[in-house]
């Protein structure tokens, strides 16, 4: 166990006022979609995210905060309610930013914190080489639901994002085209 002390902790990536720019290789039962994932900071708890094609052409443009999902434009083979959904549960749980301490463990790595929201447990690993957040696991009855690894040298910018969900054949890779400062 580590100590308590911490209440609340936070996941800095995404909270810089640069774009973030990510080639994004997605596996979506078995069909491949790759794109280009802008991710903008609109205000303290909003974002702006588009999806555009290799090409340029837009796939996907939502505004997402913790409370309000607006879906901009959504390409016709993709505006399907199981799809919006998984766009918009993965990148609120993405983009979200603090996160209630409920306890603290840790391990040869990492410091772990537990966090609990709407009967849903957080998992935070923060490296104790660097302090920069690793990965965070989403459980719903004690069953792992998402999987986010980061791969970071900044605390405000992951160079890779890999997006795994357990229960559905959805895999998200994003790799680092800007650097942001």
């Amino acid at each position: 166990m580590v100590s308590n002390s911490k209440k609340e902790i936070e996941n800095l990536y995404f909270t810089s006022n640069e774009d973030y720019v990510y080639k994004c290789q997605m596996e979506v039962y078995g069909n491949d979609i790759s794109g280009i994932l802008i991710v903008k900071k609109i205000s303290e708890t909003k974002h702006r995210v588009v999806m555009t094609s290799d090409f340029g052409n837009k796939m996907i443009d939502f505004e997402i905060s913790e409370s309000d999902f607006k879906i901009n434009y959504v390409l016709e083979d993709l505006n399907k309610k199981m799809v919006i959904n998984f766009f918009k549960n993965d990148f609120r749980e993405l983009l979200r930013k603090k996160y209630s301490v409920v306890e603290s463990f840790e391990n040869e790595k990492s410091n772990i914190f537990r966090s609990e929201l709407d009967k849903k447990n957080y998992y935070l690993s923060f490296s104790k080489e660097n302090s920069l957040l690793t990965q965070i696991v989403y459980t719903r009855n004690n069953k792992e639901k998402i999987n986010f690894s980061f791969e970071a040298k900044k605390p405000t910018f992951a160079e890779t994002i890999h997006l795994e969900h357990k229960d559905f054949k959805i895999d998200i890779k994003l790799f680092q085209i800007t650097e942001t400062e």
